[in-house]
């Protein structure tokens, strides 16, 4: 995501880009930013140097421990995923206060928020929408929960018994992202990853045993969608925006459907199946579509790509094109 949003920030010309990163970023993309700074988000030291040296007018935290690794250390990923996020926060408020003016804080967040309680609740729940089935079975969705009540705090109720209590504060918005895939980056283990994982493994010549059950079912979304409903949330006018944090979907294919598309793609690809009990039970606690009407009549969400057109104009020919040395 990171690497799309800082491409579509620098074409779009109107804003100096700093990037913030674990670790140095590809030389086209540092290229592209007015400054790139290694570094952790748990550094509160590094981000009130930060703050010092920068007018910060709008944040993209992009910074996450995934849940299928939060769940091997879980207390690593609360670090990283809620402190880190507070920590960002309180930078924010603090550009806000002065400055003058509200900061924007672009938070994505996930559909790893719900906890549906079992696979015959998912299938009567339909199309779930925000206020619904919050009780997340993962740390990062826990933590991602979390972060979007620390955001609509630090948005709305900020230091409200204080006497000198803040005019001006962080402008929280949040996505709660379905499953992303990418044509440019490779899959990193995510719950979600089943779904690219089968493409690259198919464009690679490489058999792929399916960690999730044909039927598995839960919403997608093709990247340069996702980069799109960041920019427009980032750009909608504060007054229009009825919630802090919104549902997006595009297309819920099973599986299977995703495995026939990949086939149809690369005819040799060997997909099997080899269901992963324990992370088969997390997708089967996220919804298999979402309700995103708020998106669509708030801030314009439309997605251009259904499942079809996701696989046939982006992923495949972009990842073909990616392997085509290997193969």
């Amino acid at each position: 995501m990171g690497h799309g949003l800082i491409t579509r920030l620098a074409e779009e010309g109107t804003h100096q880009i700093i990037a913030l990163d674990m670790r140095p970023i590809e030389p086209e993309l540092a290229e592209r930013c007015s400054e790139v700074i290694i570094g952790n988000i748990l550094d509160v030291g590094m981000l009130e140097q930060i703050g010092a040296r920068y007018q910060i007018g709008g944040i993209f935290h992009l910074a996450a421990m995934l849940s299928t690794r939060g769940e091997f250390v879980p207390e690593t990923a609360h670090d990283i995923n809620v402190q880190g996020t507070l920590n960002l926060l309180k930078l924010a408020i603090g550009e806000a206060r002065n400055q003058g003016a509200d900061v924007r804080f672009i938070f994505p967040s996930s559909i790893a928020v719900y906890g549906l309680p079992d696979v015959a609740t998912k299938a009567a729940a339909g199309r779930v929408g925000e206020d619904e089935h919050l009780m997340p079975t993962t740390m990062y969705g826990v933590n991602k929960l979390a972060c979007e009540h620390l955001g609509r705090y630090y948005s709305k109720h900020y230091r409200q018994l204080a006497a000198d209590a803040d005019r001006f504060h962080v402008d929280f918005r949040s996505i709660r992202f379905p499953g992303l895939i990418s044509a440019e980056t490779v899959p990193t283990g995510g719950t979600s990853d089943y779904a690219p994982e089968m493409l690259h493994a198919a464009a690679r010549g490489e058999a792929y045993a399916c960690f999730a059950r044909p039927d598995t079912r839960i919403p997608f979304m093709a990247m340069p969608d996702a980069i799109d409903a960041l920019m427009q949330l980032f750009s909608a006018p504060k007054e229009s925006l009825t919630r802090t944090a919104y549902n997006i979907g595009a297309f819920s294919p099973s599986a299977e459907a995703i495995r026939e598309l990949t086939i149809g793609a690369f005819p040799e690809a060997e997909i099997t199946w080899e269901t992963d009990v324990k992370r088969q039970g997390i997708l089967d606690s996220w919804p298999a579509d979402v309700d995103d009407d708020a998106a669509r009549a708030d801030w314009g969400f439309s997605p251009a790509y259904n499942a079809e057109r996701c696989f046939r104009e982006y992923l495949i020919p972009n990842i073909a094109r990616r392997y085509e040395a290997v193969r």
